[in-house]
C-alpha cells in the first residue's frame, strides 16, 4: 500500500503540474475568469491531496484497513474531483453539455472528507 501511495501521489503531482501550466498558458484564452478559477480549484486540491499522500506514505505504515481506506479515498475522491471539474470546464468551454459529471463532482468530494475523516479516526485511535 506504501508504494500504491507513493506511485498514485507522485503521478498526481506530476499531472497537478501539467494541467496547471496547461490552464494557465493554453486554457487561459479560453476560459472565462469562473472557468478559470474552477479549473484551479481542481488543479489545487489535485496537488494538494497528491501532497497529502506522499506524506502520508512515507509516515505510516499503511498496513491497517483504516489506512488502506483513507488512501482509497483520498485517491478516488481526487479523480472523481478535480477530473471531473476539468472536464466539465473544458466542456463548457468547447460548448459541450457535460452536465451528466455534475454529480460526479461532490462525490469526490465526499470521499475527500472521508479520507480527512479517516485520518482523524486514525489519529486518534493510535492516541488512546
Amino acid at each position: 500500500m506504501v508504494l500504491f501511495a507513493q506511485v498514485v501521489g507522485s503521478l498526481l503531482g506530476l499531472f497537478a503540474v501539467i494541467l496547471g501550466a496547461f490552464g494557465a498558458h493554453a486554457l487561459k484564452k479560453s476560459l472565462n475568469d469562473d472557468q478559470l478559477k474552477s479549473f484551479e480549484t481542481g488543479v489545487k486540491y489535485q496537488m494538494y491531496h497528491a501532497i497529502l499522500l506522499l506524506v502520508l506514505s512515507f509516515n505510516l505504515n499503511l498496513d491497517t484497513d483504516v489506512q488502506r481506506y483513507m488512501i482509497y479515498c483520498f485517491t478516488f475522491g481526487i479523480l472523481l474531483f478535480s477530473f471531473s471539474i476539468y472536464l466539465l470546464v473544458i466542456g463548457k468551454s468547447k460548448g459541450k453539455n457535460m452536465a451528466f459529471l455534475g454529480p460526479v463532482t461532490p462525490l469526490g468530494g465526499l470521499l475527500l472528507v472521508i479520507g480527512w475523516g479517516l485520518l482523524f479516526y486514525n489519529f486518534i485511535t493510535n492516541l488512546i
